[in-house]
């Protein structure tokens, strides 16, 4: 069953749309109507984010195909992405 949804391809996290529990399996709806599995290391509340590949410090955290942050350390697969493991990030918006 479907409990949780990516946005865009690009997308790092996923989005939970019920509450998820530790050691459960993640069954993302991507983008393009697969299906994509994740085990959990965190809860997740509903409408937060997880981890659904491995991101190294410093690397882009992006959501619905944006960049909303940068790992502030190593995060895992099925870890819970919030502010305990994400630093804000302001573009550099005068170039565009």
């Amino acid at each position: 069953m479907t409990n949780a949804v990516i946005i865009d391809n690009k997308d790092t996290v996923a989005v939970a749309i019920e509450p998820l529990k530790k050691g459960t399996e993640a069954e993302i709806r991507m983008q393009d109507g697969s299906l994509k599995k994740v085990t959990l290391i965190d809860d997740v509340p509903i409408y937060h984010k997880f981890a659904t590949a491995e991101m190294k410090k410093g690397t882009p955290v992006v959501k619905y195909g944006e960049h909303i942050g940068v790992a502030a350390c190593d995060i895992k697969p099925g870890n819970h992405v919030h502010e305990h493991n994400v630093e804000n990030h302001r573009e550099n918006l005068d170039n565009v």
